[in-house]
Order: C-alpha cells, then sequence, then structure tokens
C-alpha cells in the first residue's frame, strides 16, 4: 500500500516525462502548507527563466498568509509577468502530482489571466 506522497510522486513523473518528449517550456510548482513557489524552466530542464512564491517581501506584504487561495493567484499574476518579461508567452503546466484544485488552480487560472497560454 503507498501513502500520499509516493502517489503525488509517481503522477508527477508521468507529467514531467510527458512535458519532457514535448520539449516544451515548463510552469513547475510547488506546493507547502505556507507558501506555495512557481517557476518556468527552460525545455532542456537546466535553467530557470522565471520565479515567484509567497517568500518574496512583496507578496508577503500584500498577503499575510502565503497558504491560501489569494496568495496562490497573486503568484501566478506575478509568474505570468516575470515569464513575459523573459520571453515565454506559452508553457506546459507541470502541477507536481497536486490535484488541480484549490491553490494549485487559483495560481493557474491567475498566469492565464494575466497571458500565460498552457
Amino acid at each position: 500500500m503507498s501513502n500520499k506522497n509516493e502517489a503525488r510522486q509517481r503522477r508527477a513523473r508521468k507529467t514531467r516525462a510527458k512535458i519532457a518528449d514535448q520539449k516544451s517550456v515548463r510552469l513547475a510548482i510547488h506546493r507547502t502548507n505556507q507558501h506555495i513557489y512557481a517557476q518556468v524552466i527552460s525545455a532542456c530542464g537546466s535553467k530557470v527563466l522565471a520565479s515567484a512564491s509567497t517568500i518574496e517581501t512583496d507578496v508577503r506584504k500584500e498577503v499575510g498568509n502565503g497558504g491560501n487561495v489569494a496568495a496562490a493567484a497573486l503568484v501566478g499574476k506575478r509568474i505570468a509577468e516575470k515569464a513575459k518579461t523573459a520571453g515565454v508567452s506559452s508553457v506546459a503546466f507541470d502541477r507536481s502530482g497536486n490535484k488541480y484544485h484549490g491553490r494549485i488552480k487559483a495560481l493557474a487560472d491567475a498566469a492565464r489571466e494575466h497571458g500565460l497560454q498552457f
């Protein structure tokens, strides 16, 4: 019997393998109870083109708690803006095996609203 984390890692491996086959830039999400992190990673997987998270001082000033939907939406907005300045408009969404709801969905929706395509 596998535990939750092993199941999540298995789902993440499948997603990352498919994205690697597509050779596309990916938007990788990492979620903890208190924070959410987003990175735009190059197609080769060796370079981070843009990053945003709730531990950044600008974000912390706007939202007190980094572990809620409002904070995730703000990170989604910031990652879309940073990706555009880095010259990236289209990405593959890597949710790291997490369910597409709550904070993950809020981040994705905010990134889409601000011009990131996936």
